[in-house]
């Protein structure tokens, strides 16, 4: 990201509210990622810019932090004093308002609205369990 860029998402999370800098960046980049993933099906030579709507960019901001950090994506998330999808809506319509982002006059900022339930989303996979009754037999196992 280039310097101007950087001086103005900082001077942005300044006057608007909790949320750190870098947080309206990792939106930028998920907006790319979710558009690259929504589009990926016609060829880039065909491809026609298509709208991308609050709960899809909800959907597509979760796998890439999941992407981009794993298991420490809720952390940075909350680090950023991102709780919610809530939060999502609030930093893309305060980007929209700033020139940083374009939106319908459809959007509002309720499409982000308990998009998915952000304790759940980033929770680990569960571990598998061996059953109860496992038994190791060197006779049967190593055959």
């Amino acid at each position: 990201m280039n310097k101007l860029k950087s001086q103005s998402l900082e001077e942005l999370a300044r006057q608007k509210g909790p949320y750190a800098p870098e947080v309206f960046d990792f939106v930028r980049q998920g907006l790319a990622f979710t558009v690259n993933r929504v589009q990926a099906a016609p060829p880039p030579a065909h491809r026609e810019p298509r709208h991308i709507s609050g709960r899809e960019l909800s959907l597509g901001l979760r796998d890439y932090a999941i992407k981009r950090y794993g298991l420490l994506a809720r952390a940075v998330l909350a680090h950023w004093n991102v709780f919610g999808t809530k939060d999502f809506g609030r930093i893309v319509f305060t980007m929209v308002e700033h020139g940083l982002l374009q939106k319908t006059a459809q959007d509002s900022i309720h499409d982000f609205d308990n998009v998915f339930d952000f304790e759940r989303a980033f929770e680990p996979p569960p571990r598998p369990v061996p059953p109860v009754n496992a038994v190791f037999d060197w006779k049967r196992d190593f055959r």
